[in-house]
């Protein structure tokens, strides 16, 4: 009969190290009582076999599961954040017991659906959630489900929760004032859809900076960043072609910022010379694609690595309204470290 090869168990540790069972399991749960040379033979022997704990038992002996679930919008978009986001996560959670499932959906779905699966069958203890809407429906339900979550991004209710986000309202005052010190005078946006919080405050800081500066808006009818980067490059085409076309043009996104120098060019002008460029952008890229947009970083994996950090406190018991951060970089300090702000 052919040997059925079966995963390493305590068993097996507490056979190889000469150790008790009991004694195994608390080496590698880091007891205080248990001896660090224990703990490092148990943990070095544990390696070598690769042995896992087995999350249905663990689940059954204290109802956790040891995951966190991202539940991420995954629209594929160029530059898209979503696999910065679990590579930022990914590294935070390394070294702890705690492991990363990410439950996709997309725009066409109901943002809720996914949330409530994760609660409704226990398959995680803490969840992460994003595109934030100032009165999120998601947000209410994880409260009144007792159910521990992160956010990335605010809510303007005034319900209490741990949240990381980039702080977008600067970004887009500071953007004005680049493109201010850059001679424009009618300024365009791409910003997302106005039921995101974010929308609003980016909205905030450029609207902050059309009164400062004495800039006139010059609106870009129905193209927003959830359109296809074809659909804005055709928009920003067409209005470089009208009479009164802007100057500037203040961008959320770099895939969308690729699209709008694309609609640029196709008009015959050049960024940099013609119309000027700010953008936000997640990667490097834009400097190459075109050094003369302006570029203000956000950085998308510690916010990853910040969103994990939460999650885990929240595990470890912190209280929510402890956790909240804004991240921003400013023009022109691309390669120095990031800035976070504890709120």
């Amino acid at each position: 009969m052919e040997k059925v090869n079966r995963p390493p168990t305590l068993k097996t540790i507490a056979y190889m190290t000469g150790f008790s069972v009991t004694a195994v399991s608390r080496a590698l749960k880091d007891a205080p009582d248990i001896s660090a040379q224990t703990k490092e033979r148990v943990r070095l022997v544990a390696k070598q076999i690769g042995y896992r704990p087995s999350r249905a038992g663990l689940r059954l002996r204290t109802g956790k599961t040891q995951v966190i679930c991202l539940i991420l919008n995954v629209d594929e978009k160029i530059m898209s954040l979503t696999s910065q986001m679990v590579s930022g996560i990914s590294a935070q959670l390394k070294g702890s017991n705690y492991h990363l499932v990410v439950t996709p959906y997309s725009d066409s779905d109901d943002p809720l659906e996914p949330v409530k699966y994760v609660v409704e069958t226990g398959s995680a203890d803490v969840v992460i959630i994003s595109r934030m809407e100032p009165d999120d429906i998601r947000v209410r339900y994880l409260i009144e489900k007792n159910m521990p979550f992160v956010t990335h991004g605010r809510t303007l209710s005034n319900l209490p929760h741990a949240w990381v986000d980039y702080d977008n309202e600067r970004f887009a005052y500071k953007g004005m004032e680049r493109l201010n010190l850059l001679g424009c005078k009618s300024v365009s946006t791409v910003f997302p859809v106005p039921h995101l919080t974010y929308w609003r405050d980016l909205q905030s800081g450029f609207e902050k900076g059309l009164a400062e500066f004495d800039m006139t808006e010059r609106r870009l009818p129905d193209l927003v960043l959830e359109n296809t980067m074809n659909e804005i490059e055709e928009g920003v085409a067409k209005l470089m072609r009208s009479p009164n076309r802007p100057d500037g043009i203040l961008s959320a996104a770099g895939s969308a910022s690729i699209a709008i120098t694309s609609g640029i060019e196709r008009a015959g002008l050049e960024v940099g010379r013609d119309v000027q460029l700010v953008s936000k952008q997640s990667t490097r890229i834009l400097e190459r694609f075109r050094p003369a947009i302006n570029v203000f970083f956000e950085d998308v994996p510690e916010t990853g690595r910040v969103l994990a950090d939460y999650a885990l406190k929240l595990m470890q018991g912190h209280d929510p309204r402890s956790l909240s951060c804004l991240i921003y970089e400013d023009f022109a300090e691309h390669n120095r470290p990031h800035k976070n702000h504890p709120v």
